[in-house]
C-alpha cells in the first residue's frame, strides 16, 4: 500500500489504515479486522454491512474528510432503500468504495459481536412517590344552560372527586380530550403530573373510561459511550426492562473533549451530534417498549442523567464554553422540559422530562445521580466513590463534607484504543489469571461461566468464539502481568530471554504477551500489548489522580472504603484495581461496588419526586475540585504511572498478594532486570 493511499479510520474501534482507492469499505473492514457483519458475502442483498460515512474534520484522527470520500450512491444502494429502506446517512460497507480519507462509523446492528451493555438495574428499595399519578373522574355532561368547556367541568370534577384545587392541561392532550371524553361516556382516567409538591398539577394524558393499561417512565444514563435505559412501572416502581445501545456520537470523537473540538472546528456539528442521540433515545425508547410488550404512548415520564457535554448537546447548546476555562454550564440547575421540546418523537408530545442538577462544569447531572443514590453526605465514614467510565466521576465524602471531580480516564477503560480489545460481548475476555510459574495464561469470556482450562469451556465458547479482550479484561491483564513478574513497576514487558516464557515475545523495539492465538484456524491473534499497557496507564493514572486531589482537598492520607459504580466499575476485580493502582489502598473488604449508581439515581428520581427535591438541596453543598486547573493533579497523574505507584505505600497491598520487584532493560539481552526478585510491599 501507498503512502499516498487514502486512511480510513473505522470508530468506535479506532481501528485505521490505508487503501487503494476503490477499495470496498467493507473489504477495508476485513482487513483491519473491523467488527462489520455481512451474510450475502459483499452482494448488496443481506444489508447487514450498514455504515454511517462521517465527513468534517476530526483533529483527534487527523483525518480531515471532505464530500466524495466516498464512491456515489449506487444502483445496488438505491433498489435496497427503495424496497427495504436505508436509514438516512446509511451506506451498504459493500457496495460503497474508498475515495479519500474517510471516518467510518459501524452501528451497533451492524457489528457481528453486538454489545451487551451492562448497566442492568441493581435492586433498589425505593419509596414510590411518583411526579405522575392517574386518577379516574366523571365528567358532568354538556349543559346549554351552563355553558363551560370540557377542560373547566374536568377540573370540577377533579376538585369534586379528588379535592385537586386546580390544574392546567398539556395542548397535546387538550387537543384531544373531546373525543375521549365521549368515547369514556363522560368518564375517563386522567394522568397528572406535578413537577414539585407544591406545583399545579398538569394533565399530560387522558383515557376514555378506566385505564387499566399501566403507566411507565424511563430512567435514561446518557454517557460518553453508552445510552443505558430502564423502563419502569411508576406505579409499583418495577423495572419491566432494560436496553441500552451505543451512544452515536462515539464517530465524532471517542472522548467528550474531541467532541467539544468537533463542534469548534466544523459549523453546525453541535447540531449534527444533538440529531445523532435524540435519534438514538427516540429508537431506545421504541425498542425498550416493544421488549416489554406495551404501546411508547404509555411512556409518560423520562429522567435523564448525563455529564455536562452530554447535557448540552441533549438540550441542542453548543457545548464550546465547556471547552475552556472557567467551563461555564449554560445552566446547572434541574430542568422540567416536555418530549416535544427535545423532538423525543418516539413519545407522547406531553411526556414529562425531568433532568437531574448539574454540579459544576465538568461535574455533571450523572455525578449528582450516584450522590442520589450512593448518599455519601450521609455516611459515617470517608467514602471514596469512583464511577468509572470514559470521564469518571469521583466522589469523596462523610456527614461533614462532600468533594466532587470529573477525571478524563478515556475509552481504554472500555476497551477501546487496545489493539485487542472490543467492547463488552460474547466472547470476549472478561477475567484472565497468569500463572507466576509456568506463565501460561487462563480466561473467562462474556457468556460462558468457565475458564478457559476448564471442561466444556471449548464447547460452551463454539458459537462466540474467542473474539477479543473487553475493559475488565484488560484491567486483569495488566496486573496480572504484573503479579507474574513479567511487567516492571515503569510498565515494560520483559523480552522471552528477561521473563523466561516465549509468550513475551519482540514487537517491534518493545515487546507484547500472547494471551491466545487462533490463527491457524482463521481466528483473532490477542495479545496485550506496549502500547496497550500505555493506554491503561494513562486511563488509570487519571483516575488515581482525581481521587488523590480531592483526599489533598479533604486533608487525608487514607480513605476508610472505596465504592466502585458504573456499568464498567461493577465488573472490575477489586484486587486487580489495587495492584494496577486505580484506586487508593484499602482493605480489600472495604472495596465494594454499586453497579450502575447513576442509573439508580436516575430511577429514585423517577420514581420519587421528594428525592428530586434532595439532590436539587445536595447539589450546592458539594464543593467542586476542577482538575483541569489544579497544579497537584499532575503531579499525582505522573506518580501513578507506575504500576502500582511511585510513592504511596500500599500498607495493604502485601496482604494481598506479592508484587516482583523486576526490571527491564531495553537491550533484550537479560541483563540488569533479568532477575526477579520478590518482596512483600510494606
Amino acid at each position: 500500500m501507498s503512502h499516498q493511499d487514502p486512511l480510513v479510520v473505522f470508530t468506535p474501534s479506532g481501528k485505521r489504515g490505508r487503501f487503494p482507492v476503490g477499495t470496498p469499505v467493507l473489504t477495508a473492514a476485513r482487513q483491519l479486522g473491523v467488527d462489520l457483519d455481512s451474510v450475502c458475502g459483499g452482494r448488496g442483498i443481506c444489508s447487514k454491512c450498514q455504515i454511517t460515512p462521517g465527513y468534517g474534520e476530526f483533529s483527534k484522527h487527523g483525518v480531515t474528510a471532505r464530500d466524495g470520500a466516498l464512491s456515489d450512491w449506487n444502483a445496488v444502494e438505491a433498489r435496497y432503500d427503495e424496497k427495504r429502506g436505508l436509514k438516512q446517512g446509511r451506506r451498504l460497507g459493500c457496495q460503497a468504495k474508498v475515495q479519500g480519507d474517510i471516518v467510518i462509523d459501524v452501528p451497533p446492528e451492524s457489528q457481528v459481536h453486538r454489545q451487551v451493555v451492562r448497566k442492568a438495574a441493581s435492586a433498589r428499595v425505593i419509596e414510590m412517590d411518583p411526579a405522575t399519578r392517574l386518577y379516574y373522574i366523571v365528567v358532568d355532561e354538556p349543559d346549554m344552560h351552563t355553558p363551560t368547556g370540557d377542560l373547566e367541568r374536568v377540573a370540577r370534577a377533579l376538585k369534586d372527586q379528588w379535592e385537586i384545587a386546580e390544574i392546567t392541561c398539556e395542548f397535546p392532550v387538550l387537543t384531544k380530550l373531546q373525543p375521549v371524553l365521549r368515547k369514556g361516556k363522560w368518564a375517563i382516567t386522567v394522568a397528572l403530573h406535578k413537577t414539585s409538591a407544591t406545583a399545579t398539577p398538569s394533565i399530560i394524558a387522558a383515557w376514555p373510561g378506566l385505564h387499566e393499561g399501566g403507566l411507565y417512565g424511563l430512567a435514561i444514563d446518557l454517557g460518553s459511550t453508552t445510552i443505558a435505559a430502564h423502563l419502569t412501572n411508576l406505579d409499583t416502581g418495577e423495572v419491566v426492562a432494560s436496553s441500552g445501545i451505543m451512544n452515536p456520537q462515539i464517530r465524532f470523537g471517542e472522548d467528550l473533549m474531541s467532541r467539544v473540538s468537533y463542534v469548534m472546528m466544523n459549523p453546525g456539528g453541535d447540531v449534527e451530534m444533538t440529531g445523532a442521540v435524540r435519534d438514538a433515545i427516540n429508537a431506545l425508547a421504541e425498542e425498550i417498549a416493544k421488549e416489554a410488550g406495551i404501546s411508547t404512548s404509555l411512556i409518560l415520564e423520562t429522567v435523564f442523567v448525563c455529564n455536562p457535554v452530554m447535557h448540552h448537546l441533549l438540550l441542542g447548546i453548543d457545548p464550546v464554553e465547556l471547552g475552556q476555562a472557567p467551563f461555564a454550564l449554560a445552566t446547572s440547575n434541574h430542568l422540567n422540559l416536555t418530549a416535544r421540546d427535545l423532538d423525543l418523537t418516539a413519545l407522547p408530545a406531553s411526556a414529562q422530562i425531568y433532568i437531574l442538577p448539574c454540579i459544576a462544569g465538568h461535574v455533571g447531572a450523572d455525578a449528582a445521580a450516584v450522590a442520589l443514590s450512593e448518599q455519601p453526605g450521609k455516611s459515617e465514614d470517608l467514602v471514596l466513590i469512583v464511577d468509572v467510565g470514559t470521564n469518571a466521576e469521583i466522589l469523596l465524602g462523610n456527614t461533614t463534607r462532600v468533594l466532587a471531580c470529573s477525571s478524563p480516564t478515556g475509552p481504554a477503560f472500555e476497551g477501546a484504543q487496545i489493539s485487542s480489545g472490543q467492547r463488552a460481548a460474547p466472547g470476549a475476555i472478561e477475567a484472565i489469571r497468569i500463572d507466576p510459574v509456568s506463565k501460561e495464561p487462563r480466561f473467562r469470556v462474556i457468556g460462558c461461566d468457565k475458564w478457559s482450562g476448564e471442561d466444556g469451556f471449548w464447547d460452551e465458547t463454539a458459537a462466540s468464539g474467542i473474539t477479543g479482550i473487553c475493559g475488565s479484561g484488560i484491567i486483569e491483564a495488566v496486573a496480572e502481568l504484573r503479579i507474574a513478574g513479567l511487567l516492571d513497576p515503569s510498565g515494560l514487558i520483559g523480552s522471552t530471554a528477561q521473563t523466561g516464557t516465549e509468550r513475551c515475545f519482540a514487537e517491534g523495539r518493545t515487546n507484547a504477551y500472547l494471551i491466545f492465538d487462533a490463527t491457524d484456524q482463521g481466528g483473532p491473534r490477542i495479545t496485550v500489548t506496549q502500547g496497550d499497557i500505555r493506554a491503561i496507564q494513562l486511563a488509570k493514572s487519571a483516575l488515581y489522580a482525581g481521587a488523590r486531589l480531592l483526599m489533598d482537598e479533604m486533608g487525608v492520607e487514607v480513605v476508610d472504603r472505596v465504592v466502585l459504580a458504573g456499568a464498567f466499575g461493577a465488573h472490575i476485580s477489586a484486587k486487580h484495581a489495587m495492584v494496577l493502582g486505580m484506586i487508593p489502598d484499602v482493605p480489600l473488604d472495604k472495596v465494594s461496588s454499586a453497579g450502575n449508581a447513576a442509573g439508580t439515581g436516575a430511577r429514585i428520581a423517577l420514581c420519587n419526586l421528594a428525592a428530586r427535591a434532595e439532590i436539587e438541596r445536595t447539589v450546592l453543598q458539594i464543593t467542586k475540585v476542577e482538575t483541569a486547573i489544579e497544579p497537584r493533579f499532575q503531579e499525582h497523574f505522573v506518580a501513578a504511572n507506575a504500576i502500582p505507584h511511585a510513592t504511596d505505600p500500599f500498607p495493604e497491598l502485601g496482604k494481598v498478594v506479592e508484587l516482583p520487584v523486576v526490571g527491564f532493560n531495553t537491550q533484550g539481552d537479560g541483563s540488569d532486570g533479568g532477575r526477579v526478585r520478590r518482596r512483600k510491599r510494606g
